[in-house]
């Protein structure tokens, strides 16, 4: 669904990694955070989330602006599209919100879309990176300002709260 990097540790971090794994197998002290059907929970909690009407244009017009680049040989598919708006969806119910901002949008447009970019051979050798060229895009598609036209809770059911906890 996304690409993040998460870069290389300090070297007293990676002295710290060898001698802690040294003769031992990591796998065997990983341990389940949760289970399958808090997981389920979760994944239903997160689909109910509402994306305006508004949002998902935002959406379509971000995608579409990749496809229309003339510097990208390969912009993002309408699956990018969908993965964009289930990963807003999550974000927003992790912050306990029932709807998607804007924000959600902006804040994985680049983790989501950029490993699904290919830029043409001139900008590579440009330098330019798929998301430098997301955010030109989303500097350049207008913020949709009426993101909230989702229907009262009393309308529709409300996510409910699930705790996950992590050992």
């Amino acid at each position: 669904m996304a690409q993040v990097s998460v870069g290389y540790p300090s070297a007293r971090d990676e002295m710290a990694m060898l001698d802690t794994h040294d003769g031992v197998d990591p796998l065997t002290q990983v341990c389940p955070v949760t289970d399958t059907e808090t997981l389920a929970r979760l994944i239903a909690v997160a689909r109910r989330i509402s994306g305006a009407p508004a949002i998902k244009q935002y959406i379509v017009d971000l995608v579409t602006a990749t496809r229309h680049d003339s510097s990208l040989r390969l912009g993002a598919s309408p699956r990018a599209a969908l993965q964009l708006l289930a990963a807003a969806k999550a974000r927003a119910a992790m912050a306990g919100r029932n709807h998607v901002l804007p924000d959600d949008i902006k804040a994985l447009a680049v983790p989501v879309l950029a490993h699904r970019l290919i830029p043409s051979t001139e900008a590579r050798f440009a330098g330019k990176t798929p998301a430098a060229f997301l955010g030109e895009i989303l500097a350049r598609i207008p913020v949709p300002t009426e993101a909230r036209d989702v229907p009262p809770l009393r309308d529709r059911a409300a996510p409910p709260a699930t705790r996950v906890t992590v050992r």
